[in-house]
């Protein structure tokens, strides 16, 4: 899909830049939230992979409800920062930057690349700024998620824990996020 945003180029340049030439003793993270995941357990067993057969399972499931997943990817360590919640809201969302905050040294200057979700524009965001004078907030382009790095790694965690994954609870998928991000960290 083609941006229609009429500064598509100023912003592109701004978040392109940042992945070039990032401000120096700053750290770049790309911030997305996976939103509505659901915990789903098989019906049936996974059968194996065999000669010549590709590994079967059956379509049926439980649904055990949903999880949001917010994570942010530093683009110079390619480390992620992950925090699991049962919504999706301003108030999470400024949790999650609450905590990537904590987790840089103090006085740190943090660029945070995300996306024009009305949840990263609210009253609460912006007084979360002000009160982080060394937290700045470079939004992408309209229909440009393309430019967001963490975009990326959701598609491997939808591939490598969510698609095939078989869970029994919320509590059981959110265990399995959270290990498969300290795995991907080491």
């Amino acid at each position: 899909m083609a941006s229609t945003d009429p500064e598509f180029e100023k912003k592109a340049a701004d978040i392109i830049g940042l992945y070039l030439n990032p401000p120096q003793h700053a750290a770049v993270f790309c911030v997305d939230e996976k939103t509505a995941i659901q915990a789903l357990d098989r019906k049936d067993p996974v059968l194996p992979l065999s000669p010549g057969r590709a590994e079967r399972h059956g379509f049926e499931y439980y649904r055990h409800g949903t999880l949001s997943l917010y994570a942010a990817f530093n683009t110079k360590t390619g480390e992620v920062l992950g925090k699991t919640a049962d919504r999706h809201t301003s108030e999470q969302f400024v949790a999650f930057l609450t905590d990537l905050v904590a987790h840089q040294p103090p006085g740190k200057e943090i660029h945070v690349i995300a996306d024009n979700l009305s949840a990263h524009k609210t009253t609460r965001v912006t007084e979360f700024l002000q009160t982080h004078s060394t937290v700045r907030l470079h939004f992408t382009p309209t229909y440009s998620s393309w430019l967001n790095q963490v975009e990326l790694w959701f598609a491997k965690v939808e591939r490598d824990v969510i698609a095939r994954g078989v869970f029994t609870s919320v509590k059981d998928l959110d265990k399995k996020l959270m290990r498969y991000i300290r795995h991907y960290n080491k």
